[in-house]
């Protein structure tokens, strides 16, 4: 979440970079709810006052009291005055109960409130309401595939090649699943083994291999929910939610943690399917392996320095440019409008691959600058070394790749005029050598 005192400052300065988001939020309530908050601790405060002022007065009439019986005086006027202070501190005590009551009330509200805000955009991330705003860069990488035939779709190849079974997946789960079988299963294998030996190796990230499933508490601290609760698969008994990206369970690896500055930036790598309740529609979207509710990806996550966030973004959009370059694919890059950010970036660039067969770019990559918006609600910080106040970690993600769309752009790419497929170079040592998919 951000920070309640931008909006406290500015409050129609945040209404208006929401709105760069094609977005609102309940930003009059959160400010009505804070200042009862703040009148309610001011009321409070100024209760135990009086009742520390009260127990004082009770001491000093003690006092009296005590000196007025040894001098045997008449003291009925004293205990009245004592039995009267005595009672003040317990009717103050329970109009705090009260507004303790009241006040616990007034900050879950806010709380709720405040996960409806999205993170507010970065100066620079181009202002627009949808993606026919996003800034899309010159194709860059492998050249183009040239072939003297007309190319075929990866449902064609991989149905002829006995590598993608449509009929048999969608026997057992229903449409938008499907089963790889052969070589088919063995290259996605392959392309997973290999990004993660990629990023260990060359980019210095540790590898994690996380729970599938969390508790909602860590799709909150995500900026998953509440906003996108009907997107996830979810547990009908337990506190259980399906991964819908590694992003998820790697937000939470530092949750309720402070770091020593010394071990940032804290990098990971994770492989993990991911499930998601995609809302389709008919057409040439929906053919394929392109989209579905089961996918594999290979997903980075970093916590770093507030002052590092944006140079470490530029550096993971490259880690994920490294790959598809490794892999001998095309791509360009996106500069994603405010209009299409995700709900807890700042800022955002897509990586989009080119598949020849169905002719399409594919989005294989977004690589997202959270700043500390995930870190607020995961309470991750960190402890300068200088041995200053703790402050919020920033968060960045990105996918290193996502599946199955690069496996498309293979097939689709390297594919000869007899139906085989050519296996990228750096692929063949996970596949025991082979160097091409051939029916068999």
């Amino acid at each position: 979440m951000i920070d309640i005192n931008i909006i406290r400052k500015k409050p129609d300065w945040v209404k208006a970079q929401i709105a760069k988001r094609n977005d609102s939020a309940p930003i009059d309530a959160i400010l009505e709810l804070d200042g009862r908050r703040r009148e309610i601790l001011k009321e409070v405060e100024e209760l135990r006052r009086q009742r520390n002022a009260s127990s004082k007065q009770i001491g000093r009439l003690m006092g009296q009291l005590k000196k007025a019986q040894r001098a045997g005086e008449d003291v009925t006027k004293l205990e009245t005055a004592v039995s009267q202070a005595k009672a003040a501190p317990r009717q103050i005590g329970d109009k705090i109960s009260t507004l303790d009551d009241e006040r616990r009330q007034v900050e879950a509200d806010l709380q709720e409130k405040m996960l409806w805000v999205p993170n507010l955009p970065h100066p620079d991330t181009p202002i627009g309401p949808d993606e026919s705003y996003n800034v899309i860069h010159e194709p860059q990488g492998a050249a183009e595939s040239v072939f003297d035939f007309t190319p075929k779709a990866h449902w064609d190849l991989g149905t002829a090649l006995d590598i993608i079974d449509f009929e048999r997946g969608v026997k057992m789960s229903g449409s938008r699943f499907y089963v790889l079988k052969g070589k088919g299963a063995r290259l996605q294998r392959a392309i997973i083994q290999f990004m993660l030996d990629m990023h260990v190796d060359k980019h210095g990230y540790t590898e994690a291999y996380p729970p599938f499933m969390v508790r909602s508490q860590c799709f909150e601290n995500a900026g998953q929910l509440p906003k996108f609760y009907d997107n996830v698969y979810r547990d009908a008994e337990e506190d259980f939610m399906w991964l819908a990206t590694a992003e998820v369970a790697l937000t939470n690896m530092h949750a309720d943690e402070i770091l020593d500055e010394a071990a940032l930036p804290a990098s990971y790598v994770a492989y993990t399917p991911c499930f998601r309740r995609e809302k389709m529609s008919a057409g040439k979207d929906v053919r394929g392996i392109k989209r579905g509710h089961q996918f594999d990806k290979v997903e980075m996550y970093q916590f770093v320095h507030p002052d590092e966030s944006e140079a470490e973004l530029e550096r993971m959009k490259q880690h994920a440019i490294d790959i598809c370059d490794a892999l001998g694919l095309r791509y360009r890059v996106l500069e994603l409008a405010t209009g299409d950010i995700g709900y807890a970036s700042e800022r955002t660039y897509d990586i989009e691959i080119w598949a020849a067969g169905c002719e399409e770019w594919l989005e294989v990559s977004s690589t997202s600058n959270c700043t500390d918006f995930q870190a607020r609600r995961a309470n991750a910080k960190f402890r300068p070394a200088d041995g200053g106040k703790t402050r919020y970690l920033h968060t960045l993600n990105a996918s290193g790749l996502a599946l199955p769309r690069v496996m498309i752009a293979i097939l689709e790419n390297n594919q000869q005029a007899d139906g085989s497929i050519i296996v990228p170079e750096v692929l063949r040592p996970y596949m025991g050598g082979i160097e091409e998919i051939v029916n068999c």
